[in-house]
């Protein structure tokens, strides 16, 4: 009987060992076969090219190998730290500073806009950084008019720098031509062109290196990419013999991320011989922004805490407006030096995101993507800035697209300000029906100008409505056309707290 037992025991002890060997014996086939797929692609790609595209498969193979370690949720939720004190710095707090030292900092500062995403979500073709949002002006427009204000006001020069992907490089470069003659030096280059992984076999899904004839096959890996690609195109010593001391990056699409002064400020202030590497703007978290990123002290450093690293258990804690009371606006602020230093002593340490697709042929596959602001905690002295929402409006749907058009803002040098006639200083929630209005030419064409929005506080609209010209909308506002009716909202419709469902169509005669 005991002996029996004993085998039992035996037989169990070995079972984890066995599994884990299996595992290990699996990845390193994955890394091999793998490794021999990336060679055999860059034999395909022209001699001119095959220096850039081995940088790019080194950066790629490296996250392939992470991803192949990895042992699930990256932090042990218990040993989460409290947030020290001054780590998060309120905005409030922050002093402004005289022209002449505006004047001096600008001079070592560069402008990064992250350029890589497309505008397919709202329908549109080409880069995002394309669409028209305010006066006939692009998110590109307002960008160039923002800096070119900057290099007038205070007369610098201040570059901006966009990180395009392989999605938007040629058409970018088109655009930017129309800025030759502006007070502003444009100045691009592409983040990684890295091959997507099918799901079952764990082998790259391109034939070739050829990404025009297969561009299904590959990925632009999230904008992490910027440190490593910003450095391999030459730009960051460039920068650096130049002078230029800290560059501030941000989403193209964000259109409160401007260059602050009070901010800026605080980066070249040495008080005490401390200055910070790395700042990350953060601002109060409401229920649509539970899902984005956090600020947590782990093993003695700030960094950023996404959802995905989040064990399962805790997810609602994470969610939780009372436990973490802010959320990453993407808006960084970062030495450049000190990004020197940390790719070339390779101390660059970022959280593999892994963002699962299905093709339109229906084959799985997987994508290997990293964040920016993830590297915050491989630099020193980084910090927090507890920021206003208004350095957050992005516009990720036609819902955002209708405030940034509407009165709610004024537009003065391609920055939107929130009007002083809004009595309240949050935004209305607007949530608009993705059947009818995702699509920014059907949004246009349901309104025949803009509704006043100034003393609206929520709007709902589903179904088919369309808005006749200078509808005002007030307090809460809902607009229901059940299916197979529609609601036209004749000229000049004023509705305060109410809702409107049903079947509305007046006609002229």
């Amino acid at each position: 009987m005991l002996s029996i037992d004993d085998r039992k025991s035996r037989c169990h002890a070995r079972q984890p060992s066995d599994t884990q060997a299996f595992r290990e014996r699996t990845k390193r086939d994955a890394e091999i076969e793998m490794q021999s797929e990336l060679n055999r692609l860059e034999a395909t790609a022209p001699p001119n090219l095959r220096e850039r595209i081995n940088h790019e498969f080194n950066g790629f193979t490296k996250l392939f190998q992470r991803f192949l370690q990895d042992q699930g949720p990256s932090v042990v939720w218990e040993q989460i730290e409290k947030l020290p004190q001054d780590s998060i710095r309120d905005y409030d707090s922050l002093q402004e500073p005289t022209y002449e030292d505006i004047r001096c900092m600008l001079n070592k500062l560069i402008v990064v806009k992250l350029n890589g995403g497309l505008g397919t979500s709202m329908g549109c073709h080409g880069p995002k950084s394309s669409i028209t949002v305010r006066n006939d002006f692009t998110f590109l427009d307002l960008t160039v008019q923002q800096i070119e204000h900057l290099n007038k006001a205070y007369n610098v020069s201040v570059p901006l720098v966009l990180m395009n992907s392989f999605n938007t490089e040629d058409e970018t470069q088109r655009i930017i031509r129309k800025y030759k003659g502006i007070n502003v030096v444009v100045k691009t280059f592409n983040q990684s062109c890295f091959p997507r992984i099918n799901r079952e076999s764990l082998l790259p899904m391109p034939k070739n290196c050829d990404v025009d004839k297969d561009i299904e096959a590959w990925y632009p890996p999230g904008h992490g990419d910027f440190y490593r690609s910003f450095q391999n195109s030459g730009l960051l010593e460039e920068f650096l013999k130049e002078g230029r001391d800290y560059c501030f990056i941000s989403n193209i699409d964000n259109l409160g991320a401007t260059v602050d002064n009070k901010i800026l400020k605080l980066l070249f202030d040495t008080t005490g011989g401390i200055s910070h590497e790395f700042i990350m703007e953060v601002t109060d978290k409401t229920k649509a922004d539970v899902k984005g990123g956090t600020l947590i002290q782990y093993e003695g450093k700030l960094r950023l805490l996404e959802i995905a690293q989040v064990p399962k258990e805790h997810v609602d804690d994470f969610k939780s407006v009372k436990t973490f009371k802010f959320f990453n606006t993407n808006n960084l602020w970062a030495r450049l030096s000190a990004i020197q230093r940390i790719l070339t002593e390779e101390t660059l340490d970022m959280e593999i995101i892994v963002n699962p697709k299905v093709l339109p042929s229906g084959i799985n596959i997987i994508q290997l993507e990293t964040a920016v602001g993830a590297a915050m905690k491989s630099f020193e002295r980084s910090i927090g800035i507890h920021v206003p929402r208004s350095r957050f409006l992005p516009v990720k749907k036609t819902s955002d697209l209708l405030l940034v058009k509407s009165n709610l803002y004024d537009l003065k040098n391609g920055s939107l300000i929130m009007s002083p006639k809004r009595m309240f200083p949050v935004t209305p929630l607007i949530k608009l029906g993705d059947n009818h209005f995702s699509k920014v030419e059907e949004f246009l064409r349901r309104f025949a100008n803009i509704p006043d929005l100034l003393e609206l506080d929520h709007l709902t609209v589903s179904g088919d409505v369309t808005f006749g010209r200078d509808v005002s909308l007030r307090g809460t506002v809902i607009v229901i056309a059940n299916h197979g009716d529609r609601i036209d909202l004749p000229s000049g419709t004023l509705l305060e707290n109410k809702i409107v469902s049903g079947n509305l169509r007046i006609l002229d005669h």
